[in-house]
């Protein structure tokens, strides 16, 4: 599947499911999907009104001991397929740390 073909719906069927992050040296590194959420009152309104994606986002946690760096890294999913992501370290919670994806 395209990024283009994602909504908000192509992730929130899978929260709390695992993803796998493939880093530059195996094995992947296991993230769970813990938000997805659609952006923006007036824009997603509109968005949904010209037929258009509604802006989204979408929010992982990994390990607190394997820090990421922002960048774009290689996902895959059983369901969705194996697909390129930028994602932005959000910083920890209370049970690791946290990632960011935004789709406009």
């Amino acid at each position: 599947m395209s990024l283009e073909n994602f909504t908000v719906a192509t992730f929130s069927e899978h929260v709390g499911e695992r993803f796998r992050i493939h880093l530059d040296a195996p094995p992947p590194l296991q993230v769970e999907l813990i938000e997805a959420a659609v952006l923006g009152g007036s824009t997603a309104r509109a968005a949904a009104e010209s037929g258009q994606r509604a802006p989204f986002s979408i929010v992982f946690r990994g390990p607190r001991d394997i820090p990421l760096s922002q960048r774009i890294y290689r996902l895959e999913h059983d369901a969705i397929g194996t697909f390129d992501l930028f994602l932005v370290p959000l910083g920890p919670d209370q049970h690791g740390l946290r990632y960011e994806a935004v789709f406009n």
